[in-house]
């Protein structure tokens, strides 16, 4: 029997960013430097797929530095951390290597600039996310207020409403957070914010590309995992944009083919944690049921690469 034709549409950009490239390379360095088992503080990035993947190479994964022994070295993850974390591995002399995407550090910078100004801090994120509580985690306790909804902005104590400035989670949607600053601004019109958004260009861009391909297809199928803030949102984005149906799947093998029975058109992106093997893991899962027209959906290309930290870089030198 000839096998029912389908269109997948492929967006792009998609995937794996600078941030969450770099984060897996400075494991797989400290690996190769200096042998398993290097331990990592959080999940490096929010990917089974990948953390299982470096596990196998020799990685360890633990959520607290009570876990890690002083004589390895230990990775935090591209999500940031509190600033009490560094500090107490330093005060227990060990090797530690910080892996933050560089675009959550500069909210981190921001904050800290903010906060020497006599400013207290609003903060747009999600309540118990990683980069949340690393970014909240940077200033003392009470000069970071959370919100999360437009709704709580209303709800706000701050200490000194004409001094309040605002930074957000980078994976955030867009759309949703613009709707929060505009209610924080009306509330507070001398709040001030970033020169630049926070909401990093990577996702920006994948929310973007949702958007590009959303009117052409019936489905969309977004590759990540369910506790990464950005593959959720492409979700969210993809809805909101009109797909009847849109889904998060880990793998090929989570997709539900009833839901796409009589669908000829389905969209494809992958979050920014999830690597590219998956997303041909997906396409190949269709081509054995269909007919598959492949398209390519452009909406920007990213050429940004960041630097692995220096002690990655150098030889290895004989602790004193």
């Amino acid at each position: 029997m000839p096998k029912p034709p389908l269109t997948l549409y492929l967006a792009a950009p998609r995937g794996f960013c600078a941030g969450v490239d770099r984060a897996i390379k400075i494991v797989e360095l400290a690996l190769k430097k200096w042998g398993a088992p290097v331990y990592v503080r959080h999940e490096i990035v929010h990917n089974k797929f990948v953390v299982d993947n470096l596990r196998a190479q020799g990685a360890v994964f633990v959520e607290d530095l009570d876990e890690c022994p002083p004589d390895r070295p230990v990775i935090f993850s591209a999500h940031g951390v509190p600033k009490s974390v560094p500090a107490e591995a330093a005060r227990r002399d060990m090797v530690y290597v910080d892996a933050t995407c560089p675009l959550v550090s500069k909210v981190h910078i921001e904050a800290e600039r903010h906060h020497a100004a006599g400013l207290q801090m609003v903060m747009i994120g999600h309540a118990g996310h990683p980069e949340t509580l690393g970014t909240m985690g940077q200033l003392p306790e009470g000069e970071v207020l959370l919100v999360e909804t437009a709704e709580d902005v209303a709800r706000l104590t701050p200490r000194d409403p004409q001094r309040l400035a605002f930074i957000t989670q980078t994976t955030l949607s867009v759309d949703d957070t613009a709707g929060i600053v505009a209610a924080l601004q009306a509330r507070f019109p001398g709040i001030i914010g970033p020169a630049k958004e926070d909401i990093c260009y990577a996702t920006t861009n994948r929310q973007a590309a949702v958007k590009g391909i959303a009117p052409k297809i019936a489905a969309l199928l977004v590759i990540g995992a369910p506790n990464s803030s950005n593959s959720r949102r492409l979700v969210e984005v993809g809805r909101a944009a009109g797909c009847a149906y849109a889904q998060l799947v880990q793998r090929a093998d989570d997709i539900d083919w009833r839901a796409l029975e009589g669908v000829t058109a389905v969209g494809v992106t992958a979050g920014a944690s999830a690597p590219e093997v998956l997303v041909d893991e997906v396409i190949a899962a269709f081509r054995a049921r269909h007919d598959v027209t492949l398209e390519l959906v452009e909406s920007a290309r990213e050429d940004i690469e960041f630097k692995v930290p220096r002690v990655l870089r150098e030889p290895m030198r004989e602790r004193q």
